[in-house]
């Protein structure tokens, strides 16, 4: 089952409409009504419903940036091979990494990278780029100065 954020957050909705409920009960009996004094463990768990609530909204935002990083794709204009980056052939219809021997039933070359993004490379002037393992092999060659930092050091931990 895959949890969504918007499940998430229609949760913290329900918490928060729960808590003003408990609240609205709690405020409807008299003053010096025998009740008030047991209402109060029951407006404490409303405290703990808006609690719990902030809690899903950010689990509901942490989730959105998880996904956000993970289903996001590479997109440098030319292919690599993912393990093996700028390591490709192509000849009649087929791409090869000379390294591993793979092989792809497509021009993987000149095509933009569909592989998901794994690092954020941070130059010497500051300019930011994201890109797959493979494209980072030949970043981590060609680059002097630059940062890189693996994408899912940068998500939350549990």
């Amino acid at each position: 089952m895959s949890i969504s954020p918007q499940q998430l957050r229609d949760l913290a909705a329900r918490a928060e409409a729960l808590a003003t409920e408990v609240r609205a009960l709690c405020d409807s009996a008299p003053e010096a009504a025998a009740e008030r004094d047991p209402l109060r463990a029951a407006r404490h768990a409303a405290d703990w419903l808006d609690r719990g609530g902030e809690d899903l909204q950010r689990a509901a935002g942490d989730l959105a940036r998880i996904r956000s990083l993970l289903e996001r794709r590479c997109g440098i204009p030319w292919g690599v091979c993912p393990e093996h980056g700028n390591t490709l052939s192509y000849s009649v219809n087929v791409t090869t990494c000379r390294v591993c021997g793979r092989t792809w039933e497509r021009d993987r070359r000149g095509q933009p990278c569909q592989e998901r993004v794994t690092w954020k490379v941070t130059d010497r002037a500051g300019t930011v780029t994201t890109m797959c393992d493979g494209h980072v092999l030949g970043a981590r060659a060609t680059t002097q100065g630059a940062t890189f930092t693996r994408l899912d050091a940068e998500l939350p931990q549990p």
